[in-house]
């Protein structure tokens, strides 16, 4: 997390959340890794979680797809890519009051669900 998410409301009350993570990964080219930062988008009561558990500095897995929108601004044409979540899990110490993992079911609603003590991601 690279910083505090976004919380907000649509003017029909629909709450969005918006938030950046930053993805190491090794450099073919030196021995520092290289940083690539990802535009994430969380709606519902998965953004009401992402606005309330989730800090900056947190290390944060995202599940989602891929959205690019094209527009115009000043005669230019421009491209943004961001996810659109789908579900999210955090990484690192579990804090006692914060839940573990959020999937969006069929509703478009986040259901809550709890990973087993030592249970770890594979990668």
């Amino acid at each position: 997390m690279t910083k505090d998410p976004e919380l907000r409301y649509t003017p029909s009350g629909v709450p969005v959340a918006r938030f950046t993570v930053a993805v190491n990964r090794p450099s073919a080219k030196s021995e520092a890794n290289e940083v690539d930062f990802i535009n994430i988008v969380a709606w519902r009561r998965l953004a009401e979680i992402c606005g309330e558990y989730l800090k900056k500095g947190r290390p944060v897995s995202i599940e989602g797809r891929l959205q690019i929108r094209t527009y115009e601004k000043d005669g230019e044409k421009r491209v943004y890519a961001e996810v659109v979540a789908d579900g999210m899990q955090m990484l690192g110490k579990k804090e006692a009051s914060a839940p573990a993992e959020h999937k969006k079911t069929s509703e478009g609603n986040a259901q809550e669900s709890e990973t087993a003590p030592g249970d770890e991601i594979p990668f």
